[in-house]
């Protein structure tokens, strides 16, 4: 499905028409499980957090929301990562209780896997995303999509309306400051 497609369902969906949301659900359900699947393709064997619930709840929250008006597909995508990166960061928080080694490290080159090692530290991400926002919201918005969302640096280009050059721009600043921050 091209983008203007899938644009126009979406437009369609938020205006209520349950057509649309059964013609556009196997696209999007199909394309955040990819996503998904990125993130927890590294994963243990016996972590709890499954792709396909993952997605499930992503989707809840997307089109929960009874005033929700996409205005495109890389809209809708940004706004499923953020949803995305609230529900990682709770899972997280959840299995901070599990004991864990120490010196284990996330690695910002990939998407998000979350084993019970990393628990704490992707809570610690995220509060170290919220600072950042503070001074840099763009640059935080970046993370936040390449991170938890998995998206390359066109796809964030074109969420974002920025270059490819911004978005590598604020990648690398956002990277050294979190690094710097998380040291602490």
């Amino acid at each position: 499905m091209v983008a203007a497609e899938m644009t126009e369902l979406l437009q369609r969906v938020a205006r209520g028409d349950k057509n649309a949301e059964a013609e556009l659900l196997p696209q999007i359900y199909r394309e955040l499980h990819q996503i998904a699947r990125a993130y927890l393709r590294n994963e243990r064997p016996e972590h709890t957090l499954q792709a396909s619930a993952l997605v499930n709840e992503v989707y809840v929250r997307v089109f929960a929301k009874p005033d929700a008006e996409w205005k495109n597909r890389s809209h809708f995508f940004g706004m499923a990562a953020r949803t995305m990166r609230s529900i990682l960061v709770d899972y997280a928080r959840g299995r901070k209780a599990v004991k864990r080694d120490g010196g284990v490290r996330i690695l910002m080159e990939e998407g998000l896997t979350i084993s019970p090692e990393q628990c704490d530290l992707v809570a610690a991400l995220d509060e170290a995303l919220e600072r950042l926002a503070k001074i840099a919201p763009r640059a935080a918005r970046v993370v936040e999509l390449r991170f938890f969302s998995g998206l390359s640096e066109e796809e964030i280009a074109d969420i974002l309306n920025l270059s490819v050059r911004t978005v590598r721009r604020d990648w690398k600043m956002a990277r050294a400051w979190l690094y710097e921050d998380l040291s602490q």
